[in-house]
């Protein structure tokens, strides 16, 4: 048996070769006694060059042996061909029969056993350190810039959705109909789009006189869609005579869409988008009333 040492890496417990025990002390034996020397040996009539380990299957039953239970087991001959066949299939051994046994040749046995890959592994590593530590001053900074701006984007869009979380709230407390619940959200934006944003008390306001006006969400609904659809600022108790809907005797609480004024009135953007809106309710009305709301 060859004496001496013979190097490794550390990346073999990485590789799938150390979950199977069997083919890794095979491989492992072989690698371990491959010829080292550059010139090689010759036995016999055989010369074995570097990286090659002349054994038979027969010698390599006996050289793995192993303990178990306190007595000393073998593989057979079967199992050990069959784990070496795998080992040629993924290419970390060639096998050539000859009259003295297989003469094993390790694929890329240089690179197990050259200085050269692991002085580079070295400097590479020297090198990765040197940079992580000129680098970790200037990550913790954007580091630092990145959360300072994150935090403030956290903070405007909190603000932004706390105040749409009040109207909804407010309107998800008030009614579980989704029909309601749209028309009511729908008021909101027209009041936004009309310049005439609610604020809390007003919509607290708004659901405390609706419930004064209507006994049941359809009417309320109806309230509702009467406003928009007049360009009313408040909302008014229904009126149907002959199809035609009421309007408050009150100037000043009713806002005219049409109106064209500098101090406030909508521009015809707006106004489309203030008619689209109540197509829109009047169409989601009549699904409700199919539906069974109301």
């Amino acid at each position: 048996m060859t004496k001496g040492a013979f190097q490794t890496s550390r990346e073999i417990f990485e590789n799938p070769i150390w979950q199977d025990v069997i083919k890794f002390r095979i491989f492992f034996f072989i690698v371990g006694n491959a010829v080292f020397a550059e010139e090689g040996v010759t036995i016999q009539n055989i010369h074995v060059k570097r990286g090659q380990f002349l054994r038979s299957y027969r010698n390599l039953v006996n050289d793995l042996e192993y303990l178990d239970n306190r007595s000393l087991k073998k593989y057979s001959i079967s199992v050990i061909s069959k784990k070496i066949d795998q080992l040629v299939k993924e290419e970390r051994l060639k096998i050539e029969s000859t009259e003295l046994g297989t003469l094993f040749t390790v694929v890329n046995y240089d690179e197990y056993q050259g200085f050269d890959r692991y002085k580079k592994e070295s400097e590479n590593g020297a090198r990765t350190a040197r940079e992580h530590s000129e680098n970790s001053p200037r990550t913790e900074r954007e580091r630092s810039e990145n959360n300072n701006n994150n935090v403030n984007k956290d903070k405007n869009d909190k603000n932004v959705k706390k105040e749409s979380k009040k109207d909804k709230t407010a309107f998800e407390d008030y009614t579980s109909n989704p029909t309601l619940l749209e028309s009511l959200n729908s008021f909101l934006e027209y009041r936004k789009k009309i310049k005439k944003p609610m604020t809390d008390r007003a919509i607290k306001l708004l659901l405390g006189e609706l419930d004064k006006l209507a006994n049941n969400d359809q009417d309320k609904i109806a309230i509702l869609e009467q406003s928009i659809l007049n360009g009313w600022q408040g909302i008014f108790p229904l009126k149907a005579q002959q199809g035609k809907q009421y309007k408050p005797t009150n100037a000043k609480q009713e806002i005219k869409i049409v109106e064209k004024s500098s101090g406030g009135g909508v521009s015809d953007e707006e106004f489309q988008e203030l008619l689209r809106m109540a197509e829109r309710m009047e169409s989601e009305k009549g699904s409700a009333n199919g539906a069974g709301y109301g």
